[in-house]
């Protein structure tokens, strides 16, 4: 599993190869390599529009507490239901039925999709830096540029280069050295005035506390998507207390970098100014105080990072279509693998719905902000429907007749992480979850496609409802982005 996204290690540990074991620090390296993406680059600047110091601490706590909680959940589901392991969506259509089981398998993998534009809108935007034709990565020459490293990267695939050797270990260095050198470089220069000023947003900045901690939650959600990774892994687990220890060690590590990188802008510049700064924000901020070469640095960083990481990302973007059409929610002709087996018709797909998307990107303002805000909105479907699962789990005492002793623990858990994934879609905007419809309701065509080929009834009554509903939001984002109460 991979955040916001990071590298993945799935490629290493498949189910078919002889059984692996992972000790204490592999784990924690799989949790912190799974959450430490390219969305941290971009912190200060997407902090500095919402919110000042306050809100930005009171938004950390938020999440830092409800996504700890969704963490235990694919903990404790990995360790009371060991036999559902095809994916998060495994778990929705265990807990309700086939169509949300679909609905969480296509929010997943669109949201996948989406994260990986998000990725060539912060390459263009990078570059766009050096290079002015590239503007904020939605340019025409930015699109037909990241057109032609994802079709580039899509035949390398295709032909069986998964993982180049020590891949993993070149992205880490190229995430995690430039991020420990920006933190120490503006804690030595940290200006207790400037961060006075600025701890609850500035003079004139006249959002309310609750609407500035609000702006900030789907930014939160997408750095943090990834935090399952120690608990997908559990089997491989030495001891399975080592997952736990693992997923609350790597999580306290990388959400005390979230919020130094978060923070310390604040006690270099005035709010207004971080808010100004083009993506990646950590560059601009650095160049502050360091001058260009920081710019360069920070800059050089990200790409090789997000280079790296999304030859990863896309191989597990298309591997849920791949497993959701293996457990019948998606129509067979994606149960395909080449010869080097790569699931190649997945992957067509993928790469289609991304080229589709990079085409969107051309008519965004915000484009990197509208791909991060709509991925974080697709990425929570699936977590609150897994939420939703061990919280029925626990309140029907299913999985748990022989050893009752955490069932209180857990269902207090699960109802944290499902109320905290209602208030993160809550917090993300209508506008983000009826388009989030626009996508769902015409993707649904797979579904129908793979009911006829079992000779199925498409819905059953009650999942009409949650059609309906759907097919109702698309059609509310048609009419608001033809009528402008949409903006993108």
């Amino acid at each position: 599993m991979t955040s916001d996204y990071g590298t993945t290690l799935d490629q290493d540990f498949s189910p078919t190869q002889e059984k692996q074991t992972l000790s204490l620090n592999s784990l924690i390296a799989l949790v912190v390599g799974s959450m430490v993406g390219a969305g941290i680059f971009t912190l200060p600047a997407a902090f500095g529009r919402a919110t000042g110091i306050m809100g930005a601490l009171i938004a950390w706590v938020i999440a830092g507490v409800g996504m700890l909680m969704l963490a235990f959940v694919f903990q404790f589901l990995a360790e009371r239901k060991p036999d559902l392991d095809s994916g998060v969506f495994a778990y929705a259509k265990a807990g309700f039925g086939n169509y949300l089981g679909f609905l969480a398998a296509l929010a997943f993998w669109t949201s996948t999709c989406v994260g990986n534009v998000s990725y060539f809108v912060l390459i263009k935007s990078t570059l766009g830096e050096f290079f002015p034709v590239f503007g904020d990565g939605n340019t025409i020459q930015a699109v037909i540029v990241a057109s032609v490293i994802l079709w580039t990267f899509h035949f390398m695939i295709l032909r069986g280069i998964k993982q180049a050797t020590g891949l993993n270990t070149i992205v880490t260095i190229a995430k995690i050295v430039p991020i420990v050198i920006f933190i120490l470089i503006l804690l030595f220069n940290f200006n207790p005035e400037v961060f006075a000023a600025n701890w609850s947003a500035g003079q004139g900045y006249e959002e309310s506390l609750l609407g500035q901690v609000r702006n900030t939650m789907l930014v939160t959600v997408f750095v943090f998507i990834g935090i399952e990774g120690a608990s997908v892994y559990s089997r491989y687990a030495e001891r399975r207390a080592d997952v736990g220890a693992a997923t609350i060690l790597g999580f306290v590590g990388v959400l005390c970098l979230l919020v130094l990188v978060t923070v310390l802008p604040y006690a270099i510049l005035p709010r207004a100014d971080i808010a100004a700064l083009r993506n990646p924000s950590m560059a601009g901020a650095l160049e502050v105080i360091v001058g260009r070469w920081g710019n360069i640095f920070i800059s050089i960083g990200l790409l090789i990072s997000v280079l790296g990481a999304y030859l990863a990302w896309s191989l597990f973007a298309a591997e849920v279509p791949f497993m959701a059409a293996k457990a019948r929610l998606m129509p067979n002709f994606l149960n395909h693998e080449n010869g080097q087996k790569v699931p190649s018709r997945s992957l067509w797909l993928t790469n289609i719905v991304v080229q589709s998307f990079l085409l969107v990107t051309l008519f965004a303002q915000q484009a990197f902000e509208l791909a991060l805000e709509l991925t974080s909105a697709l990425a929570l479907i699936p977590y609150l429907l897994v939420a939703a699962f061990g919280l029925k789990l626990a309140w029907n005492g299913e999985t748990y007749e022989r050893n009752s002793r955490n069932r209180t623990r857990e269902l207090v858990i699960a109802a944290i992480a499902t109320a905290y994934s209602v208030l993160m879609l809550y917090a993300g905007g209508l506008d983000k979850l009826l388009l989030s419809g626009l996508i769902l309701a015409p993707g649904t065509i797979l579904f129908f496609m793979a009911r006829r080929e079992q000779s199925l009834n498409i819905f059953k009554s009650w999942e009409w409802f949650f059609f309906t509903i759907i097919a109702i939001a698309a059609l509310s984002a048609i009419y608001g982005l033809s009528t402008g109460l949409i903006a993108i």
